[in-house]
């Protein structure tokens, strides 16, 4: 990156006025480096954009699928408690008649 701002440092003129290209109310004189960098800055940041767009409905599915997991872990888990406290009732009253 270093090379490519030293090779690229000389001025260029970017004119924002398409109707006075000699005379423009707007321009910009930077060194080429700042607008290549800046080209490549704006790129990344919208195909970030763009990615992360066309990913929503994934991380949409992936919540979904993610409170539905906990619930069944739950139920589970409740289920698993009742089964250890039955077993434990069932042992108790078979201490209990011998």
């Amino acid at each position: 990156m270093i090379v490519v701002a030293v090779v690229n440092r000389h001025e260029v003129q970017l004119i924002l006025d398409p109707f006075r290209p000699k005379n423009p109310a707007l321009a910009l004189s930077l060194p080429f480096y700042v607008y290549l960098f800046g080209c490549l800055f704006l790129g990344v940041l919208a195909g970030g954009t763009a990615v992360w767009f066309n990913q929503g409905r994934w991380r949409k599915s992936a919540r979904t699928y993610g409170r539905h997991a906990r619930r069944w872990q739950a139920e589970a888990d409740r289920l698993a408690r009742e089964r250890d406290e039955q077993v434990a009732r069932e042992k108790k009253l078979i201490s209990a008649g011998q």
